[in-house]
């Protein structure tokens, strides 16, 4: 009997005791190739020596100092690290414990900015449908996706939702990518014009739609297009690169091979690659001086911001990456994955799209290919697979309501930065056995 809250009440749960490498191990001494990095998070691999060390040295000097007496020197070096190499215009880094503690910050900072201006009026925020942006209220507000939010729908603040840029779905036929960019990004000018431009305080999007679509890039120049109207409305952009940031695509951050800055972005899971719970959300210089030059204050804060071990070992995690070239490898490997995936599942009858950037990439399911019809949603086929995947000794992260929250099946794949070209190739195929299983059944 377990006095864990689990996230599924009934299910029962092998017991990891241990990981290496591209590898996590369970009690009854099962492999499992960590092709999700749990949820896009173990950009590292497990047990990876250096980072260990780091922690060592930390918890050895200071485990935790409270922020209202002291910052830390670790806080600090990776403060410096991350503005270094972040999009043009941010100054300022915000710690936090994890991916909805910066979205929740993210919003907090923007509400703030336009008081310390005097536009108290801007209030709305704009986000898309089929977006997540965390659990905790204000963010699950924010996000899109409806199963997350029905039942807690009363306790939600109002926002307001255009649809994705989603083109396997929502592009036309015979419809050029630059014109549906432009259509999809129409849809933020007409709701800001909508709900009348001196109210609308932030649009909030992830830079590539993570686990609630599955891993789906912008098309052609939408984000510019987006930054734009943001810019003509005096409406702040934010980022949400919690999953799909931190090197994940291919480039540090994902904005940059869109050519984007944003005001706020929101960055965790590979920040601090799973050895310590950390988060953060890097401002912009014009937001961190309406603070200085206003209140003097962020009316905010949490027990365990910028906590000293989190942040050496997201410090540790940054130079690993940096030192070992291992943006490179994404790059590489990233197309060695799309490469095989698209050998292995381009003809498939049930795999309608193959989508992502870099090791970020998602399968989507279909009952049938020609028409995009998805699964019944009662067969639960992303579960289903999940169940197979780990029988071949696979972790993947599939999920369901892809489409709506409640119809479409997809797997989400996102491979440690290290893996090889045989990791991949052993990913691809179990994925393939799993799938093959799950249809089966």
């Amino acid at each position: 009997m377990t006095h864990i809250l689990h996230r599924q009440i009934h299910a029962s749960l092998p017991v990891a005791s241990g990981g290496k490498g591209i590898e996590l191990f369970d009690a009854d001494g099962r492999a499992y190739i960590d092709a999700s990095g749990g949820a896009a998070v173990s950009c590292l691999g497990h047990g990876h020596p250096d980072i260990l060390a780091a922690m060592h040295r930390q918890a050895d000097r200071l485990a935790y100092a409270h922020t209202s007496f002291f910052t830390s020197e670790v806080a600090e070096a990776l403060a410096d690290r991350l503005v270094a190499d972040a999009p043009a215009g941010i100054s300022h880094c915000y710690f936090v414990s994890g991916g909805s503690e910066a979205v929740e910050a993210a919003l907090k900072m923007a509400r703030q900015y336009f008081v310390e201006l005097g536009q108290s009026q801007r209030r709305n925020i704009i986000a898309r449908r089929q977006s997540y942006h965390g659990n905790t209220l204000g963010a699950l507000a924010t996000g899109g996706n409806e199963w997350r939010r029905a039942q807690f729908r009363p306790l939600l603040i109002e926002t307001h939702h255009i649809d994705p840029c989603f083109a396997y779905r929502f592009q036309e036929a015979g419809e050029t990518d630059e014109d549906y960019a432009a259509r999809a990004a129409q849809a933020l000018e007409d709701k800001i014009l909508e709900l009348g431009p001196e109210t609308v305080m932030a649009f909030v999007a992830e830079t590539v739609v993570g686990a609630t679509a599955g891993a789906v890039p912008p098309v052609a120049d939408y984000l510019r297009r987006i930054r734009e109207i943001c810019d003509r409305y005096g409406v702040l952009l934010i980022l949400d690169e919690v999953m799909c940031g931190m090197g994940r695509t291919g480039t540090l951050h994902a904005c940059e091979q869109d050519g984007v800055a944003p005001d706020l972005m929101t960055i965790a899971k590979g920040l601090g690659g799973g050895y310590q719970p950390i988060g953060a959300v890097l401002l912009s210089r014009k937001i961190f001086d309406a603070f200085a030059n206003g209140s003097g204050l962020f009316q905010h804060g949490h027990t365990y911001i910028c906590h000293p071990m989190a942040c050496a070992a997201a410090l540790a995690v940054q130079e690993v990456i940096a030192r070992d070239r291992l943006l490179e490898n994404v790059k590489a490997m990233g197309a060695h994955l799309v490469r095989r995936l698209g050998e292995r599942f381009g003809n498939h009858p049930n795999v309608g799209d193959i989508r992502g950037r870099g090791l970020f990439m998602g399968v989507e399911l279909v009952e049938d290919r020609s028409t995009k019809q998805p699964f019944d949603p009662k067969q639960k086929l992303h579960a289903r697979i999940k169940k197979a995947a780990m029988a071949h000794g696979l972790l993947v992260y599939p999920m369901g309501g892809t489409i709506d929250g409640v119809n479409g099946d997809h797997v989400l794949l996102a491979p440690p930065f290290i893996c090889d070209a045989p990791a991949i190739d052993a990913i691809v195929e179990r994925l393939d056995d799993a799938i093959g299983a799950a249809l089966r059944t």
